[in-house]
């Protein structure tokens, strides 16, 4: 019959083989995963608030445009008016930040939509 001091030894020699491919493992998906993100973050800006900058830009001359990473900030006269951003993670309508609205839509919004939204705001 095996001891007890020979069963903790086999028992440590498992746990340090499955910590190393583990290991081993883990650097390689994070590797991948981080160049994955880095190439699509260089070469893939946000298309779709730059389309609704330039959108609101052409149809709401009245309202000055901020582009911010993941947001536009909507201005009249300096005052905030509203938030826009673009993120399929978040569910489509409006949420306020203290006094500024934040709109959220899953793709680029048409001109009817940014008029109500723009005017539910003021």
């Amino acid at each position: 019959m095996i001891d007890g001091i020979w069963w903790l030894v086999i028992l440590l020699a498992v746990v340090a083989i499955l910590w190393i491919v583990a290991h081993l493992r883990g650097k390689k998906e994070s590797s991948a995963h981080n160049n994955q993100t880095l190439i699509s973050a260089k070469s893939l800006p946000n298309d779709a608030l730059q389309k609704t900058a330039a959108l609101l830009k052409r149809h709401f001359p009245s309202y000055s445009v901020t582009r911010r990473a993941n947001h536009l900030l909507i201005a009249k006269l300096d005052k905030k008016i509203a938030m826009i951003t673009i993120d399929k993670s978040v569910a489509v309508g409006q949420r306020r930040l203290g006094e500024v609205p934040i709109i959220n839509y899953h793709r680029v919004p048409n001109r009817a939509q940014l008029a109500a939204s723009l005017q539910f705001a003021e």
